[in-house]
């Protein structure tokens, strides 16, 4: 049979600015999943469109035919509304965790179809393999089971979401089309829309430590992902937050766990529980429920209860012990000062090298590997004090960690201003 389409008329088409029409995308994208489009043509089309950027309706055209090339998951069957958040990643990132057993608690379902990190970024799914027995594959069945019994659940994405986008994905890697906007926005947005959720809460990063590095680019992504899941019938909007500075104290997978129970104990780190209660008003909001007192639900104990039901669903033991790094090596304030700079970018490639991401997908994370940070931006240190710790399963890796370090933080005088500013910077609906 025939193609309808040339795709190297399409190639020329976006080469030269022009606008591919509805039948055009939705061909390119199904002899892409079929293999008649190759590889090395649709890096071409990706870095044009890197280039030359794409209109509103083709970037929803990009991302319906990427949905129609696999499975659509459905949650009508749940007796409650269904809401997800997603994040663009950055560093000590680890807000998922707590969040989904917080808006769980008040009977909300929380489909999480999370992923592995590769490069500076750990995945949701290496954080919770350092529970002992937790296991991250379920099945259709069993996550619809989870959600209707235990209100949330985080899991790998199935392979038939969205396969179109897993192509696409793995070529932008390696051809240098990672940060075109339509190609990010359709990514994300169709496994999310294929996923089912009624409502969608982003959270959009930008600084040193994100995938967006300015601000200006990080909203025009966030409006892009909204305007696309409301045209899909999703309830979408988006927290524009700030990544210049590492998010928490821990750096790594077991500690980031660590760290994410103490929040759900009603303790943690000042600004993992800002933005996990900003998100998770947002995502109650979306569903109806715009004055949850999710304070109290960290405050009382439901949010800690979910989580304990969720660990023990997908097979894990909440009270084990979780992995402990062999060595550890801490660093210390040479004099007496205020910590005034913190770059989040090079404290995550600091606890990958220590082991706590991959290089290649098919690595193996060092659990017990990172970074545990003692101050943050603006506290007071004394000589001597400790600054952070790293930890690792080998004290060789400690040399090439500490190096990644080199400036990218700096102890001022004591008395010296430091501007803090805010995490959540906007909020786009």
């Amino acid at each position: 049979m025939a193609e309808a389409h040339d795709v190297v008329d399409l190639i020329r088409t976006k080469r030269d600015r022009g606008v591919l029409a509805t039948d055009e995308i939705d061909w390119l994208i199904d002899a892409y999943t079929r293999g008649y489009v190759e590889d090395a043509q649709m890096a071409a089309l990706a870095m044009a469109i890197l280039l030359n950027g794409m209109e509103r309706r083709e970037i929803h055209d990009l991302t319906q035919a990427m949905i129609a090339s696999g499975e659509r998951m459905d949650f009508s069957s749940l007796p409650m509304p269904t809401v997800d958040k997603h994040s663009t990643g950055g560093v000590g990132d680890k807000i998922t965790l707590p969040l989904m057993p917080l808006v769980a608690a008040f009977g909300v379902a929380v489909p999480q179809l999370s992923g592995r990190g590769l490069g500076h970024t750990g995945g949701t799914l290496d954080k919770l393999e350092s529970i002992p027995g937790w296991r991250a594959a379920l099945s259709n069945d069993e996550m619809l089971a989870q959600l209707a019994d235990v209100g949330g659940v985080i899991c790998a994405a199935g392979s038939g979401l969205a396969p179109a986008d897993k192509r696409l994905y793995a070529l932008r890697d390696i051809t240098g089309t990672v940060e075109a906007i339509p190609l990010i926005a359709s990514s994300i947005m169709s496994k999310k829309i294929a996923e089912g959720t009624g409502a969608l809460v982003l959270d959009v990063k930008f600084g040193s430590g994100a995938f967006m590095q300015q601000e200006s680019r990080a909203r025009e992504l966030a409006e892009t992902m909204v305007a696309l899941g409301k045209d899909a019938g999703v309830d979408t909007r988006a927290l524009l937050t700030s990544m210049d500075v590492p998010l928490g104290l821990a750096i790594g997978n077991a500690n980031e766990v660590r760290e994410s129970v103490e929040v759900l104990a009603g303790g943690g780190p000042a600004d993992v529980v800002e933005l996990t209660v900003a998100l998770a008003r947002e995502m109650l909001a979306a569903v109806g429920q715009p004055d949850a007192d999710v304070e109290a639900a960290l405050a009382d104990g439901r949010a800690m209860d979910r989580w304990r039901r969720f660990v023990v669903a997908q097979g894990g033991d909440p009270d084990a012990a979780l992995p402990v790094a062999n060595e550890t090596h801490t660093v210390v304030a040479e004099s007496d000062g205020v910590l005034a700079r913190q770059e989040a970018l090079p404290f995550g490639v600091a606890a990958w090298r220590l082991g706590a991401g991959r290089a290649r997908a098919t690595d193996e994370v060092v659990h017990a590997a990172g970074i545990d940070l003692h101050v943050k931006p603006g506290d007071a240190v004394r000589a001597g004090q400790p600054l952070w710790t790293l930890s690792a399963d080998d004290a060789s890796r400690f040399d090439r960690a500490l190096a990644s370090l080199e400036g990218a933080w700096e102890v001022a005088p004591v008395g010296t201003p430091v501007d803090v500013q805010p995490i959540v910077r906007d909020r786009i609906v």
